[in-house]
Formats: C-alpha cells, structure tokens, sequence
C-alpha cells in the first residue's frame, strides 16, 4: 500500500522560510518523479515543482523561481520543498505527488499526500 506523507506546513511571516518535507513508502522511491502542488481556497490545484527520479533534473513554476528549492533524499525515502522569501500568495495546501511519468501536471502523477497548509501572514 502507497502512503505519501507531507509535514512542515504551519504560520509564517512575508519574507520568511519553511521547509516542507515528504516521505513515500510502499513504492520504489527512487524509481519516481516527484512533485509539489498547491492549492489555494476556490482555485484550482497547480504544480509548484517536480524532481526526477536521480534528482538531476527540476522544474519550477514561474511564480516559485529563484525562491524555492526542491530536492530528494533517495536513502531516506524522502523530498523536501525549501521556500524562501514568501509571500501571502503562496499561502495554500501543500501536496506531495509520485508519478512515472514527467511533466509539472496532475496527470503526471499517480500517487497523492493528504496536504499540509502553509499560511503566509503577518
């Protein structure tokens, strides 16, 4: 059984940082393009990043660009989403996605987190 788990969501001021972090089991972690989708109330969910299986290739929606970082963690089961300088725009439920396929779309991905919420605010 796939369980995808997301944790590091919570309450930041503009400017600030989080690191979200999520962890995959029953799969063959290493064998998955991960991903980052957001969704703020009354729209629509959106890719925010996604990593290839190794880790050697990323991609960013434009709105995140030079202020998250992704990365994995192959030995451990886990990718993290470090954010930096947000903002109150990026305040929005969190979620964690492996597929097998590539590309920044909710069709690329099989396997989904329940979210964790992260709240932009001062």
């Amino acid at each position: 059984q796939v369980q995808v788990v997301e944790s590091g969501g919570g309450l930041v001021q503009p400017g600030g940082s989080l690191r979200l972090s999520c962890t995959a089991s029953g799969l063959t972690f290493e064998a998955f393009t991960m991903g980052w989708f957001r969704q703020a109330p009354g729209k629509e969910r959106q890719g925010v990043s996604c990593i290839s299986w190794s880790g050697g290739t990323t991609d960013y929606a434009d709105s995140v660009k030079g202020r998250f970082t992704i990365s994995r963690d192959n030995t451990k089961n886990t990718m993290y989403l470090q954010m930096n300088s947000l903002k109150p725009e990026d305040t929005a439920m969190y979620y964690c996605a492996a597929g097998r396929r590539w590309g920044l779309t909710k069709s690329a991905f099989d396997y989904w987190g329940q979210g964790t919420q992260v709240v932009v605010s001062s």
